[in-house]
């Protein structure tokens, strides 16, 4: 063929765009992920470290209640102490210690980095829906993806326990849970890149994931989690005060009051937050009056972070709640180096945990940003849009595979937002053997996490370390 004039065969010779993609397109990814097994084989996802070097697990508490409110840490312990999955829940940086002595791939993606049963849920989207995703990110980082899938398995093999499930159910759980993660992986890797990325919608996930046994619980739960919202919320904890304002009411320990000083300092950094929001949000907030601050507890691994919670309200009265919550460093990072792999820059933590979720959930709430408050680095959100979520450790046998299902499939989802699906596919496989080492590593680690359990338990008794149990 001839070249004339800047054309060749009649199309125009465009330059490679930085940013974008290469053509001719190679579609090498599939077999990169394949040749990954030789190096790392996918049985070796079984394995868990045994040596005599690993933190005391109540030590490992302690540590991680550094630079926490010290009077909140006991509720903290005490949340950890109920159960073996309350203690996983809070206990991420000693999972991401052993896991960082496991095997990986060396393929990247951006993490939840506590990706537990718990963290996944309904929340509201701008026009009125519902959405289910992952949705906590404290510790959210460019990490191995088999960290994610391991402890979302573990922490299905320890709520079927929980719920008195057999140990082969609690098995298959984390079986199931890997087996949809790498379905629903190789599923994202077959289609154009524009359907893999708004993949596994609403109204497919529960014939994606086959699990219709969930499907009574899951109308429950949205039905309890559209009437979760600012609304009901400040109506439950909030007065009128003269002027015709409103101001949070006293309910400790969850909510406090918080001196003049302490609620100025919060209302001041969301002018910061602001500047972190999509400019076209930024008329819907100048239509709020900011009216309060308090502070609120949080959750079980959060318990001792500053979590503040702001009331706005419109002409009408109408409320809107932002939770201006404190964004620490992830408990991760610590332990990529000793993974081998990179330990990224120091950054405002808030804007950390904020760009993680929007790289990892199709829809995110549009006022997530953050700020800064008197030094110390927070993420803002809105409280209680209309969220909701499934107690893994309540669910009947028949529904806990379902549910593993459900959230291996939505973490899959997530992954590939950062990972290519191609190559992630291209590792796992086709056959089972992937499922059955995670499914093995995770009942290993269930039972070390019963162990380190039993051990803060034995410790809050003898009164090593003070924990305020059933708060």
């Amino acid at each position: 063929m001839s070249e004339t004039g800047g054309v060749v065969a009649g199309v125009a010779r465009i330059p490679e765009v930085r940013g974008f993609a290469r053509w001719p397109a190679e579609d090498s990814s599939k077999d990169e992920g394949k040749a990954l097994r030789d190096r790392v084989p996918r049985g070796a996802h079984a394995s868990l470290d045994t040596n005599g070097d690993r933190p005391d697990a109540v030590t490992a508490v302690e540590e991680s209640g550094r630079g926490r409110i010290p009077e909140l840490t006991p509720i903290r312990v005490g949340r950890m102490a109920a159960t073996p999955f309350a203690f996983l829940r809070g206990s991420a940086g000693l999972m991401a210690y052993d896991l960082a002595r496991t095997p990986v791939t060396g393929i990247g993606a951006q993490i939840c980095g506590d990706a537990h049963a718990g963290n996944f849920g309904l929340y509201g989207d701008a026009r009125g829906g519902l959405v289910i995703d992952l949705n906590d990110f404290d510790e959210t980082v460019h990490g191995p993806w088999e960290w994610d899938l391991k402890r979302l398995a573990t922490s299905l093999v320890l709520a079927a326990r929980e719920a008195g499930a057999d140990e082969d159910t609690c098995r298959n759980a984390a079986y199931f849970t890997a087996g949809s993660y790498r379905r629903t992986m190789r599923l994202l890797a077959k289609l154009p890149a524009l359907d893999a990325w708004n993949a596994i919608a609403d109204e497919e996930l529960v014939s994606h994931a086959d699990a219709h046994d969930l499907l009574g619980t899951l109308e429950r739960v949205s039905e309890k989690a559209r009437a979760n919202t600012s609304g009901r919320f400040a109506a439950k904890s909030t007065e009128a005060v003269e002027g015709g304002r409103r101001r949070f009411v006293d309910a400790p320990p969850v909510l406090r009051r918080v001196p003049d000083g302490e609620a100025a300092a919060v209302a001041i950094a969301l002018e910061e937050y602001l500047r972190t929001l999509s400019a076209d949000r930024l008329p819907l907030l100048a239509r709020y009056a900011v009216h309060d601050v308090a502070f609120r507890v949080v959750g079980t691994g959060s318990v001792g972070m500053r979590s503040y919670v702001v009331l706005l309200l419109d002409h009408r009265e109408e409320p809107l709640v932002l939770q201006v919550k404190e964004a620490r460093a992830s408990v991760l990072v610590p332990h990529l180096e000793t993974a081998g792999l990179p330990v990224p820059a120091a950054e405002h933590e808030g804007r950390r945990v904020v760009l993680g979720q929007k790289r990892m959930q199709v829809v995110s709430d549009n006022l997530l940003g953050w700020t800064t408050v008197e030094g110390r680095p927070f993420q803002v959100r809105q409280f209680r849009n209309r969220k909701g979520s499934v107690d893994p450790a309540a669910l009947a046998a028949d529904q806990i595979d379902d549910y593993a299902r459900m959230t291996g499939a939505l973490l899959a989802r997530a992954h590939a937002h950062s990972a290519d699906p191609r190559l992630v596919a291209g590792y796992c496989g086709k056959n089972e053997e992937l499922d059955e080492a995670v499914a093995a590593f995770s009942v290993a680690y269930a039972d070390r996490t019963e162990a380190d359990h039993a051990q803060l338990v034995a410790a809050v008794r003898s009164g090593r370390i003070a924990g305020e149990l059933g708060v």
